[in-house]
């Protein structure tokens, strides 16, 4: 048997002991981490569902490709598959993530498209997911100034992860 095998049973052995030790009574305890998650899942999950209209909203009407499309004959040097990642990456990693299988079915993990997703998707965040979810969660209504902040983060990341990868991979 491999070492994998008892790590969780071991684990599990381990919190019980040191509930044990401490006199915590573990049941209880998770019971309240368990209802306090389920109310934290209930305040964010109403933000969580617009977005995730929006982002279906937008990619499955195509406006998505007409954006992008535009966007492509203005900077031909630049391979046109990456600016819907360059659009969604700040809003939603999974719609970014999707993108970036997207791009690497259709033309290759190796390919100057695939690289550059890669390194766009390493180096930038999720700005207005973050925003939406983490600052609704704990009330803060005044996010101008992290939000342009975020976005200016992002618009250098995604800047250097262009320039680098036409410096060193094209």
């Amino acid at each position: 048997m491999a070492i994998a095998d008892y790590l969780l049973p071991g684990l599990l052995l381990l919190i019980v002991l040191c509930a044990l030790w401490k006199r915590v009574n573990a049941y209880q305890a998770f019971v309240d981490g368990a209802k306090e998650g389920i109310s934290l899942f209930l305040s964010i999950y109403p933000a969580l569902l617009a977005m995730m209209c929006a982002i279906t909203l937008l990619r499955e009407s195509g406006l998505m490709t007409l954006l992008s499309q535009a966007v492509a004959r203005l900077i031909p040097t630049l391979p046109s598959e990456i600016f819907p990642m360059i659009f969604f990456r700040p809003i939603s990693g999974s719609a970014s993530l999707a993108v970036l299988i997207d791009i690497f079915k259709n033309s290759g993990v190796d390919s100057l498209a695939g690289i550059m997703a890669s390194i766009i998707q390493g180096s930038t965040d999720t700005t207005v997911y973050v925003i939406t979810l983490y600052f609704s969660t704990v009330g803060i209504k005044k996010i101008k100034n992290s939000l342009a902040i975020g976005l200016m983060a992002d618009v250098a990341g995604i800047g250097m992860a262009i320039f680098l990868t036409l410096m060193f991979f094209s």
